[in-house]
């Protein structure tokens, strides 16, 4: 995380991103390229099972940083290894949730 927090928060969102698909993959859907990845959250918070709810939410907010890492946006503010941290705790908790649901969860 010192030496490249924009690498490793990139590698953050991805692995929260991909706990987020795995839902819905288990489900049998797949979001499609046309929404992005703006898609996967929103089939996400859709789904009644499971209830998400706050270990989500940060999810958006984390995929618009990711784009600002990504597609460089002079706006915004260097990622921090403060950062960095403080969401890595909010993707372990998204991929715990997932973890603990999947094999709760009604397939379609």
């Amino acid at each position: 995380m010192e030496s490249d927090p924009e690498g490793a928060y990139t590698l953050a969102y991805d692995a929260a991103r991909r706990a987020l698909a795995a839902v819905l993959q288990n489900q049998g859907l797949r979001a499609t390229s046309r929404g992005g990845h703006t898609a996967v959250y929103e089939a996400v918070r859709a789904q009644p099972d499971p209830p998400l709810g706050s270990v989500l939410r940060p999810f958006n907010r984390m995929r618009v940083r990711r784009n600002e890492v990504e597609y460089r946006s002079s706006e915004a503010p260097a990622v921090t290894s403060a950062e960095v941290a403080a969401d890595v705790a909010k993707v372990e908790a998204l991929i715990e949730l997932a973890e603990k649901a999947i094999p709760n969860m009604p397939r379609y």
